[in-house]
């Protein structure tokens, strides 16, 4: 079993180290040791951390972050990122419950939003299922490197309708 709780300036070295890890199998998978969560640097995930305007998940296993998650907003739109699972807790719906619970923890900030929004690597069919299965539909793909293609997701939200009291 694993608990979700909102990650603090604290934990940036652990989220840091499990986003290298988690990523490794993705650099493999395109050959390329440089994407962008693998040379993000421990300072600005510390940077993230103190930002009030952040949202970062965090997956605990008894005293182990297992996973982790960010979301911020533009306008109407919320965009998650870095979802990251340890590789070896990979399959037991962690990632699943971190999307479910940033989706519902920016509604609560932001009641407004429309849609939320996310990418993933052309070669991560797996990414791609679990995203459809939870609402995502591709907008489009954007090639950012010849080795490698970034497919765009969306999700609309049904509008929360305000209750009068």
């Amino acid at each position: 079993m694993f608990d979700i709780h909102p990650a603090t300036p604290d934990d940036a070295g652990e989220i840091f180290t499990l986003q290298r890890a988690a990523y490794v199998d993705e650099a493999q998978a395109y050959g390329d040791p440089f994407i962008l969560p693998l040379t993000e640097g421990l300072s600005r995930i510390e940077g993230l951390l103190a930002a009030d305007e952040a949202l970062v998940l965090k997956a605990v296993a008894g005293h182990r972050l297992v996973g982790a998650v960010r979301a911020g907003t533009t306008e109407t739109t919320g965009v998650v990122g870095r979802l990251v699972v340890a590789p070896d807790q990979r399959r037991r719906g962690i990632a699943r419950a971190l999307l479910t619970r940033v989706e519902r923890d920016l509604r609560e900030r932001r009641p407004d939003l429309t849609a939320l929004t996310l990418f993933t690597g052309a070669q991560s069919p797996e990414n791609q299922r679990l995203y459809r299965a939870l609402g995502y539909a591709e907008t489009h793909r954007e090639r950012v490197a010849d080795h490698l293609v970034m497919v765009h997701m969306r999700k609309e939200l049904e509008q929360v309708a305000s209750s009068s009291r």
